[in-house]
């Protein structure tokens, strides 16, 4: 998934904040016996497969983005799906010419899917997957004018749950190297498909579903940036500064 130690210090000193900001949302949940997935489905009553919880989705307005969770996948107690809508875009990012899009009747319909995260039965986070598009119904884009987006999904309002969405928030930026390795291979998936069943529509093959994956933890994935961190801002100690020349009177 890529070197950390490729990336610039500003990055890293970035994905440390995110990280300290996971593990304080954790901290303060865990004081009460709660956990982020809980905090998605408090007041729900009975757990249903498929349903989105909450009940209608997270949405800002403010940047458009979007999230929700549900469960139907083995191996997991469920998954955050996280999009962006197309008001909060970087304003050059159009949909992929893709064979059969048709553009939605408003102009802020055509969301992107950007990653989902995996989570146990304890609250944590245990995976990154990317889907196809009959996934979850999205509107497809390249992979890298998604991995733009990255940067712009942002909860910045307290409901359903203000731990909630500063921790959700906060996993895409500790994880973007990952998010952004992932967008690739989902295109590399998707074309190869493509290529071996030209026959068919990719985007629509109830065949092909999940595109690409990785595992991931947070302690880990801190620690690795702790220590690319350390190496970087080392290097930069180590630069040598090249003399002034003096100034004349």
């Amino acid at each position: 998934m890529g070197d950390l130690k490729d990336l610039s210090i500003e990055t890293l000193d970035a994905m440390a904040v995110a990280g300290t900001e996971i593990v304080e949302c954790d901290r303060v949940l865990a004081r009460t016996g709660d956990n982020v997935v809980g905090e998605a489905l408090r007041g729900a009553g009975v757990f249903y497969e498929y349903d989105h919880y909450p009940a209608g989705d997270v949405y800002d307005a403010g940047s458009h983005a979007q999230y929700y969770y549900h469960s139907h996948r083995k191996g997991e107690h469920g998954h955050f799906h996280t999009y962006l809508r197309p008001k909060g875009m970087p304003s050059w990012v159009r949909p992929a010419p893709v064979p059969d899009f048709t553009p939605p009747k408003s102009d802020n319909d055509a969301l992107s899917h950007i990653v989902a995260i995996s989570m146990d039965a304890r609250g944590f986070p245990i995976g990154l997957f990317t889907t196809n598009r009959w996934i979850c119904g999205d509107t497809w884009y390249r992979g890298e004018d998604v991995a733009a987006m990255i940067g712009r999904f942002r909860i910045d309002h307290a409901q359903p749950s203000w731990p909630l969405n500063l921790w959700i928030t906060a996993m895409l930026r500790l994880f973007q190297p990952q998010i952004i390795e992932l967008l690739r291979q989902r295109d590399e998936t998707v074309a190869a498909w493509q290529r071996k069943n030209p026959e068919r529509n990719v985007y629509e093959d109830r065949d092909l579903d999940i595109t690409s994956q990785c595992p991931v933890s947070v302690d880990e994935q801190i620690a690795l940036v702790d220590d690319a961190l350390r190496t970087a801002k080392g290097k930069r100690r180590a630069r040598p500064t090249r003399n002034r020349a003096p100034t004349l009177a």
